[in-house]
């Protein structure tokens, strides 16, 4: 190889270019995707902080809802390689086209979603055995969130054309609109101030259903008023459902959406049964497995990245740089999420205590080493 092929750490300058490329665009993705997931952070951190029932209600609702969001994830992430390839083929007048088909199937998960989880998670919560204290403010939970599923699947498709034209700022500007409005509206809804009954649970339902919405229309306006849309001109005119364009993003997106669900499955099922075990347990497990998902969203976000990267490679003919794409972030994730599982090993004690005040809570949550190396307070006695 080359002298000037390589840098002077000895790493090949190709791959490390490669890296750095991918890096930059998955960083407002992954800042996109912390967000997302903190929306569900702020929903737990308010819950704890009032009490243990609630906190154990919002877990249980957030664990059913969390099967909407992955399914809405999994069909929705068919737009995002299917608009790469077309702006890497050069043909971005198409990207357009096939974004308004995409708003249709939008409209059409979204809806379907809404009314599985209105009136089918009853029947799931009773199924499972899930306490009935519990369960009833699950419910209201879910019924008040429902509302925001159409919402969600339409904001995947705003950020699907936005990140298959290797745009992904704005994924993160109103991913971290949605955290700055749904603490204060969380908090109002929830704790009933500025003359709001307190609605505990279902506040926070609520909460979250106008916080997707408000992200939406502010998403929408950005794309219709942005410069950089333009050229795709993604609102220039009505389209008529094309059932070919919208079977073809199925063929794509079903599999994906069914492979993430399957995976999702299995955490939720653990969460449901833990549900029969009572508040406490309920409320543990939604604070490591919150955690857990904070962690998981910065692989997530470099996979979007890697395969944007990979469709512009795929669209220009370069298969080369489809593979160092590929493995250039294969090498991130697994950098990142070492990281991710040193923090979680030695901090355990210190994050959970940063969700709750309930010391049953938090005791349940962190087992005896983990207490030893995040508490301040010596002497420690590990058994």
């Amino acid at each position: 190889m080359p002298m000037n092929a390589v840098n002077g750490a000895g790493v090949p300058a190709a791959p490390r270019r490669e890296l750095r490329d991918t890096a930059v665009l998955a960083a407002p993705l992954i800042l996109g995707q912390l967000s997302s997931i903190g929306m569900n952070v702020i929903d737990t951190l308010l819950a704890g902080h009032l009490n243990a029932h609630t906190l154990a209600a919002v877990a249980v609702g957030a664990n059913v809802w969390s099967l909407a969001i992955v399914t809405a994830i999994g069909v929705m992430m068919a737009l995002p390689p299917t608009v790469a390839q077309l702006a890497g083929a050069g043909e971005r007048a198409r990207c357009g086209m096939v974004f308004r088909q995409a708003l249709w199937l939008a409209a059409l998960l979204g809806v379907g979603l809404l009314l599985a989880v209105r009136y089918g998670s009853p029947y799931l919560l009773a199924a499972v055995g899930v306490d009935a204290d519990i369960a009833a403010d699950t419910v209201k939970f879910l019924r008040a969130l429902a509302w925001g599923a159409p919402a969600l699947t339409t904001y995947f498709a705003l950020r699907g054309l936005s990140e298959g034209l290797a745009l992904t700022r704005p994924t993160m500007y109103f991913g971290l609109l949605g955290l700055a409005l749904l603490a204060p509206i969380g908090y109002t809804l929830m704790y009933g101030r500025f003359g709001f009954p307190a609605l505990g649970a279902q506040g926070s339902g609520y909460a979250t259903a106008i916080v997707l919405w408000l992200q939406v229309a502010a998403f929408a306006r950005y794309l219709a008023r942005r410069s950089k849309y333009a050229e795709v001109a993604p609102f220039a005119r009505f389209d008529a459902p094309d059932w070919r364009e919208i079977a073809a993003l199925l063929r794509l997106g079903v599999p994906m959406g069914v492979a993430v669900l399957m995976e999702s499955t299995l955490f939720v099922c653990t969460a449901l049964l833990l549900a029969t075990l009572g508040e406490v347990t309920v409320a543990s497990h939604q604070v490591a497995i919150n955690v857990a998902s904070v962690t998981f969203m910065v692989p997530l976000g470099l996979a979007m990245a890697t395969t944007v990267r990979v469709g512009h490679a795929l669209g220009r003919g370069d298969a080369r740089a489809a593979r160092a794409a590929g493995l250039a972030g294969i090498s991130l994730s697994l950098a990142t999420q070492f990281v991710s599982a040193s923090v979680m090993a030695l901090f355990s004690f210190a994050i959970a205590r940063g969700y709750t005040d309930d010391a049953r809570v938090v005791a349940f949550r962190s087992p005896p080493m983990a207490r030893c190396v995040g508490s301040r307070t010596p002497p420690c006695r590990c058994s």
